[in-house]
């Protein structure tokens, strides 16, 4: 005898638990806010970009050995806000329009050697830079042939100058000196024309501070020690 009241469940038929009730509500969820995250991703990460951090490209070898062409650096935009530019740092700044041999090139890279109120010459003499009478030793990343495994000397055709950096403006060159559009080169040529060989603090865009790109050659780009024993201008 059959019990109607005890027929079986048809497959399919049986109440769904509490707990996939709640599966099903945690997925519905999700996708509903998924837009929502998304936003506030791309949000987030355009104001980091914009005010924080930003990633360059290294078109050019004119600070090789330290960067190469192609290498990306990460460039902190935030630390000007709260410091002033230090010698021997390497910044992301806009270049004036004279520096650029494609007006589109808007960024330039380079090492600052002297700051305001800093007297940066160079002797064909000895072959150093100096900073306030202090000679740097630049040899741990001025270029290097990788050929001949000679240093370029850190004045090109060692042509030497003397220039007291007016306030609130910087000497920047890149470490191959020879294959740099940079502060000195940009001396020479206006015929010794201080603020065209310069560049205004508030051009700075930011502090490169660390070598992303590629991965096998990931590095900081901290000041060099030499720096340290710069005097302050007197």
């Amino acid at each position: 005898m059959i019990d109607d009241d005890a027929k079986a469940a048809a497959p399919g038929d049986e109440p769904e638990s509490p707990e996939d009730t709640k599966q099903d509500k945690k997925k519905g969820s999700f996708w509903r806010e998924l837009p929502i995250l998304l936003v506030i991703a791309v949000v987030v990460a355009l104001v980091v970009r914009s005010f924080v951090l930003q990633s360059f490209w290294i078109p050019s070898g004119s600070m090789e050995n330290t960067l190469q062409l192609d290498d990306y650096v990460l460039a902190n935009k935030l630390e000007y806000q709260f410091s002033e530019p230090e010698r021997g740092e390497v910044v992301v700044f806009q270049a004036p329009m004279e520096w650029r041999s494609n007006p589109a090139e808007e960024d330039f890279i380079k090492r600052i050697i002297a700051v305001g109120g800093d007297t940066v010459s160079y002797s064909a003499a000895d072959r150093h830079i100096s900073v306030n009478g202090y000679e740097l030793d630049e040899s741990a990343y001025l270029y290097t042939d990788p050929y001949t495994g000679i240093q370029q000397s850190p004045s090109k055709d060692d042509e030497e100058f003397s220039v007291v950096v007016p306030e609130g403006r910087l000497w920047v060159m890149g470490d191959h000196r020879w294959a740099s559009g940079d502060s000195r080169e940009r001396y020479i040529r206006s015929g010794g024309d201080v603020m065209a060989a310069t560049i205004p603090v508030d051009a700075v865009v930011g502090r490169a501070f660390v070598l992303i790109w590629p991965v096998t050659r990931w590095d900081w780009l901290s000041i060099p020690d030499t720096f340290n024993g710069v005097p302050d201008p007197k």
